[in-house]
């Protein structure tokens, strides 16, 4: 498994990070959930090497980072070339999501996040998908948010209550929906489903792609159906948390035409 490299971003000091070789060593031992291992770039000593060694074998993306970005995201100033960023909550699979419909004798209602990299549209889906009654979201371990302090504090603390699958692979999850029955809808630009006109009844996970990029290509085709938002302005797309909230509302709308609410 590579390195992922280094970005241009700029960090703040972060929550919920783990700090120092002795402590992320520990966390690591002790099955801490770690959304990413930021190692300091060109720091190749023997002690790094096996810290990275061991979040990989764990299945957590290793970053390389310069150390100057590293001393800017240390709360403590001792990093010693290596910070955690650590999950506020611990992650569920795909099965946990499903049985949680089940024990409720609904049908399936479920988001895929698909590379989702900004905490603030993360925190903001997630929000939205606890107060719609979602049974669960899926992401992605790698080039995406994961349940990390800022996406918890964006969520006003539904990340709490809402069931997360992270996942090495979005394609095999939605492998795993669709035995169990679950249509999956991707949200795009240029679907060929507008969205009032799809019906979004009975067991079902809606797609958000990224902010940027939209679905990937393997995800997109591996949806059973590709719906579209209407635009009636000139801009051509909505910020991912504002296509997620209005997707999910019309999928709640629907599902619920027959109840008095």
């Amino acid at each position: 498994m590579r390195n992922e490299k280094d970005s241009n971003k700029t960090f703040a000091p972060p929550e919920g990070y783990i700090e120092g070789r002795n402590a992320v060593t520990e966390a690591l031992r002790a099955g801490r959930p770690i959304d990413k291992l930021f190692v300091a770039k060109g720091d190749a000593d023997a002690g790094l090497s096996r810290i990275a060694a061991m979040a990989k074998s764990a299945g957590i993306p290793v970053v390389d980072i310069d150390r100057r970005k590293l001393d800017t995201m240390s709360v403590t100033g001792a990093h010693q070339g290596v910070i955690a960023a650590c999950a506020v909550k611990e992650y569920v699979s795909v099965a946990e999501i499903l049985n949680i419909a089940k024990e409720k004798g609904e049908d399936p209602f479920i988001i895929i996040c698909d590379e989702i990299s900004d905490p603030h549209n993360l925190g903001a889906i997630v929000r939205t998908a606890e107060a719609a009654g979602v049974h669960g979201i899926i992401i992605p371990k790698r080039r995406s948010a994961g349940a990390t302090a800022t996406v918890a504090k964006t969520s006003a603390g539904a990340v709490e209550y809402m069931p997360i699958a992270r996942v090495p692979n979005i394609v095999s999850a939605i492998e795993e929906l669709k035995k169990a029955g679950v249509w999956i809808y991707g949200t795009a630009a240029d679907g060929a489903s507008g969205l009032w006109s799809t019906d979004l009844k009975g067991p079902i996970a809606l797609v958000i792609g990224s902010e940027g990029d939209g679905m990937s290509r393997l995800v997109s085709e591996n949806c059973d159906f590709k719906l579209s938002i209407p635009m009636a302005g000139k801009i051509s797309s909505l910020n991912a948390s504002c296509s997620a909230a209005i997707v999910i509302y019309e999928a709640v709308r629907q599902r619920n035409q027959d109840n008095k609410r």
